[in-house]
C-alpha cells in the first residue's frame, strides 16, 4: 500500500472516530429526563437532581472542547507530516536507533502532558468544584504529576525499551517474546498495584475495628473469604466521590472501601458493597479479566508483526525513512478500530461479571441493601441516571444503575 493511502486511511479513522464519538455524546445528552424515577425518588430531591443534570451537561460539553482540540490538532500533524520532521530534526542528536525512538517517545509524551494539564487543571480545579466534588490542592496535583512522570519513566520506559530492542534484535517473531514480557508486566501490576504503586498516591489502611469490622467479619466468615485483605483508601484526599475496588491475585488480593465511601453509606449497605466485591472474588472474575487482557495483548501484538517493519508506514507520517518509533504511531491508530471492537467485547464481559456480583451479593447477604448503596453511591457521584443504550454499549464497563436495580428485583 503506498504511503499516500495509508496516510488517507489513518486521517479517515481518526475523523471517524472523533465524529462517531460526538454523536454518541450528543444522543446520550438529549437521553436525560427531568422526571426522578420512581426507585430514585427517596434518594433524591428535586434540587439535587437538576445539580446532577446539570454536571452531566457541563461534562459532555467539557469533552467535547477538548475531544475537539485534540482531533484538530492530531489531524494538522499527521497531515503535515510534523510526526516524520520531529524524527528528522531528531536524528542528528542520536546515533543509536534505539535511544533515539526512547527519546523520541520522550517528547510527544511531554508535550502531549503539557498540552493536556490545562484542561486537567481546568476540569478539577473548575468543574469539580463548582459541582463539590474537588478536594485536590495544588500541590496534590503537581506532586500527582511529578510522581506520574517518574512511574512512566520507569515502567512505561522499561516496557516500551523492551519492545523497540526486540524489534530491532529479535526479528518478525519479536512479537512472542514481548507477549511474554507484557504478561509478566500486567501480571505484576495486579498482584502489587494496591501494595507498590497506589501507596505513592494514597494511604491505604486496614480497616479498623468497629461495627462495620464486625459486620464484615461476620460476612466473611459466612462466605470464607479471607478478611485480612480489606483496606480503608484516603480518596476524600482529591475528591468527594466515592468508590470501591477489588485488586490482585492470589494471596495479594485486597478490596479496597474509599473513606467517602464509608462516611456515606451505614453498615449493612457497606457490607453490600464488600459482598459485591466479594463476588468478583468467588466468580473469578479477575483471572478471567486477566487472561483476557492477556490475549487481547496477543492478537495485537501478533498483527503488528506483519507491519511493523513496513517502511511506508513511516513515509505516510512524513517520514524520509524506515523508523521503528513512526512505525509504531502508524500502527496504533490503524489498530485503533480493531481496539474499539475487543473494548466493545471487554465491556460486554465486564458488565456481565457486575449483573453477577450483584446476584452473589444478593443471594449471600442482602439485596435490598445492595440496592440502597447502588442509590447513594449514584446520588453522591451525580451519576447519569439516563444514558443512551447506545452509549452504554459502546463505553460503560458497568450496567446502568436502573437496569442493575431491576436485575437484583428479579432475584
Amino acid at each position: 500500500m503506498e504511503p499516500q493511502t495509508i496516510l488517507y486511511i489513518i486521517l479517515g479513522i481518526i475523523t471517524f472516530d472523533f465524529v462517531f464519538e460526538q454523536i454518541l455524546d450528543y444522543i446520550n445528552l438529549k437521553a436525560q429526563k427531568k422526571d426522578i424515577p420512581s426507585e430514585m425518588e427517596r434518594f433524591y430531591d428535586q434540587d439535587k437532581y437538576v445539580k446532577s443534570l446539570e454536571y452531566h451537561r457541563v461534562q459532555t460539553r467539557y469533552s467535547s472542547v477538548t475531544a475537539t482540540f485534540s482531533f484538530v490538532l492530531a489531524f494538522l500533524l499527521i497531515g503535515f507530516g510534523f510526526f516524520g520532521q520531529l524524527d528528522q530534526w531528531m536524528r542528528p542528536w542520536f546515533t543509536h536507533e534505539l535511544y533515539l525512538s526512547l527519546a523520541y517517545f520522550a517528547v510527544l509524551f511531554v508535550a502531549s502532558d503539557l498540552l493536556n494539564t490545562p484542561f486537567q487543571v481546568y476540569s478539577t480545579f473548575v468543574i469539580e468544584e463548582r459541582f463539590g466534588f474537588n478536594k485536590t490542592t495544588a500541590k496534590i496535583f503537581i506532586a500527582d504529576k511529578l510522581k506520574g512522570y517518574l512511574i512512566s519513566l520507569f515502567l512505561v520506559g522499561v516496557l516500551i525499551g523492551s519492545l523497540l530492542y526486540l524489534i530491532r534484535e529479535i526479528g518478525s517473531n519479536f512479537w512472542i517474546y514481548f507477549w511474554a514480557i507484557a504478561t509478566a508486566f500486567t501480571l505484576f501490576i495486579n498482584m502489587f498495584y494496591t501494595s507498590l504503586i497506589l501507596p505513592l498516591f494514597n494511604k491505604l489502611k486496614p480497616l479498623e475495628e468497629g461495627e462495620l469490622k464486625t459486620a464484615i467479619e461476620k460476612y466473611s466468615e459466612k462466605v470464607k473469604f479471607p478478611l485480612d485483605n480489606v483496606f480503608v483508601i484516603d480518596g476524600s484526599k482529591r475528591s468527594k466521590k466515592a468508590n470501591a475496588f477489588f485488586s490482585g491475585l492470589g494471596k495479594k488480593k485486597k478490596v479496597v472501601l474509599y473513606d467517602t465511601l464509608i462516611e456515606s453509606q451505614n453498615t449493612e449497605e457497606l457490607v453490600a458493597v464488600l459482598a459485591h466485591e466479594v463476588g468478583h472474588y468467588k466468580k473469578k472474575h479477575i483471572i478471567m479479566g486477566f487472561i483476557t487482557s492477556t490475549i487481547q495483548i496477543g492478537l495485537m501484538l501478533f498483527i503488528m508483526s506483519s507491519m511493523i517493519y513496513n517502511e511506508n508506514l513511516s513515509l505516510a507520517l512524513g517520514g524520509t525513512q524506515m523508523a521503528v518509533h513512526l512505525n509504531l504511531l502508524a500502527f496504533t491508530i490503524l489498530f485503533s478500530p480493531i481496539s474499539k471492537i475487543t473494548g466493545i467485547l471487554g465491556n460486554l464481559l465486564s458488565r456481565k461479571n457486575e449483573y453477577e456480583a450483584d446476584a452473589y451479593a444478593t443471594e449471600t447477604f442482602n439485596g435490598p441493601a445492595l440496592q440502597n448503596a447502588l442509590k447513594r453511591l449514584s446520588v453522591e457521584n451525580l451519576s447519569n441516571l439516563y444514558p443512551h443504550p447506545s452509549y452504554v454499549f459502546f463505553h460503560y464497563s458497568h450496567p446502568p444503575l436502573l437496569k442493575r436495580l431491576e436485575a437484583i428485583d428479579r432475584l
